[in-house]
């Protein structure tokens, strides 16, 4: 029994079942117990491993990407440099690194971090000690006021999701319930529910589907300001167009595990649904919806593959080109995860992205 686990044992009996989202907030943001709170959970000694901390590539390519919307949308001599949820700081090092040679960006890029968690602030603030980074909790905490470039790779999949089943006469949430002294899942009496109204054309009952109220209100901010200051959006995750079936998981040591066992003690996600993301940013406009692989391809991280293995041989070598197939191939991370870009209207669309 996890400290956690008996907090939910006894609130539970005491108040009657949770929501998924309260589960998933309190699983992965207690104060205390929480899983991000208190450990640093990438890597091999972690529980799972991002696009950034395979290759160098990445966030490379889509530095490049970045710069050249900057240049597109006139340069502006200050905007924001932001990214959500930052892990260890890798991607946000990256982009820099690969920008600095581009005359006027770094003079005008102020970098925002918005991250939860204090053990990876850490790590972000030794990575990043030469670019003064500003830290938020909150993505409304970013300033207002000028051009938005901002990237959030895979962390819209760990943002609080609940769940419904379409019954006959209604929508019944999936809670979180307790029985013998586990964890378990348990549904609610159905109920109309007018969040899920434009649904009922493409389920049937039984069908389940996730929704996602934080999501939505931070592509709502993203999008804003976006259409009223310029600057790019950059959303990298798992998921489709439409949310559809039970996709909650957790990640633990890098194998998928029971997500309601041991909470706070494993990754918890859900896939993320772009087509709620992309209506919340409106006024923005938003890109197709893109395969990574493409993506990246389209950027050129093939070209700079090429150029980074002249300097390799051996098993260098050989992890260099598995990283590139990992974060590029179709049975790898080249479909799974997609790129959705918002930017504002009369603007180009983003590099590697399509109306």
């Amino acid at each position: 029994m996890t400290e956690l686990l008996d907090h939910f044992l006894s609130r539970i009996s005491a108040q009657g079942p949770i929501s998924l989202a309260d589960y998933m907030s309190t699983c992965l943001l207690h104060p205390d117990l929480g899983y991000y709170t208190n450990r640093d959970p990438l890597g091999a000694r972690g529980d799972f491993t991002t696009a950034p901390e395979i290759s160098q590539m990445f966030g490379e390519v889509i530095g490049l990407g970045l710069a050249q919307a900057w240049m597109d949308q006139g340069t502006p001599e200050r905007f924001v440099m932001a990214e959500l949820g930052p892990g260890r700081g890798s991607l946000m090092a990256d982009i820099l690194r690969a920008t600095r040679r581009v005359p006027g960006f770094h003079a005008a890029a102020e970098v925002h971090l918005v991250e939860a968690s204090p053990a990876l602030r850490q790590a972000q603030s030794a990575r990043l000690a030469g670019y003064m980074p500003t830290w938020h909790d909150h993505c409304a905490d970013l300033p207002d006021d000028v051009p938005l470039y901002l990237v959030a790779n895979e962390f819209f999949d760990a943002l609080p999701i609940r769940q419904f089943q379409r019954a006959q006469d209604g929508w019944s949430e999936i809670l979180v319930t307790a029985a013998e002294g586990r964890l378990t899942r348990a549904r609610a009496t159905p109920a109309p529910l007018d969040a899920l109204a434009h649904r009922l054309d493409d389920t049937i009952e039984g069908d389940l589907v996730e929704t996602c109220a934080p999501a939505h209100a931070m592509a709502a901010e993203i999008g804003s300001r976006i259409a009223k200051n310029g600057g790019v959006g950059l959303i990298i995750d798992y998921g489709d167009w439409r949310s559809q079936g039970d996709t909650f998981q957790a990640l633990r040591r890098h194998e998928y595990a029971d997500p309601l066992e041991m909470p706070g003690h494993a990754d918890l996600t859900a896939h993320v649904d772009f087509e709620a993301i992309a209506t919340a940013a409106s006024p923005a406009k938003y890109t197709r919806l893109t395969g990574q692989g493409l993506f990246l391809e389209r950027l050129g991280i093939t070209a700079r593959a090429q150029a980074l293995a002249k300097q390799l041989t051996g098993t260098p070598l050989e992890n260099h080109i598995a990283a590139h197939r990992r974060l590029t191939h179709p049975e790898e991370m080249g479909t799974l995860f997609k790129v959705l870009g918002i930017y504002p209207e009369g603007a180009p669309i983003p590099a590697g992205l399509s109306e």
